[in-house]
């Protein structure tokens, strides 16, 4: 089993910043993959940003630029650094971890961007 807690998210204005981190404990040496999805009402959950357990790194191309995933593996946690945000940020945002057998999520923060 995977455990996954996220922290960060928030109120800003448009143009402004958030950071979101997401731990990982448990079976975490059977983690391949990890991302942030986010989910606004009424749409799908899409992918915004994942990084491989060898560093690769990949971004949905509305946020290239603006947001930057990074890892740490001593603390097994990942960070999602949002810049300049938009109001069509807005969104649930949920940290995920892939293993061979599943997928694995975590419980979601909310982002909301507006003036």
């Amino acid at each position: 089993q995977v455990q996954l807690v996220e922290s960060g998210g928030g109120l800003v204005q448009p143009g402004g910043s958030l950071s979101l981190s997401c731990a990982a404990s448990g079976r975490i040496y059977s983690i391949d993959y990890m991302a942030w999805y986010r989910q606004a009402p009424g749409k799908q959950r899409e992918l915004v940003a994942g990084i491989t357990s060898g560093g690769t790194i990949d971004y949905t191309d509305s946020v290239k630029g603006r947001f930057t995933i990074s890892r740490d593996n001593v603390k097994n946690t990942i960070y999602l650094q949002m810049n300049s945000l938009k109001p069509e940020d807005t969104a649930v945002y949920f940290c995920s971890a892939v293993t061979v057998s599943r997928n694995y999520w975590g419980q979601g923060t909310q982002v909301t961007v507006s003036s």
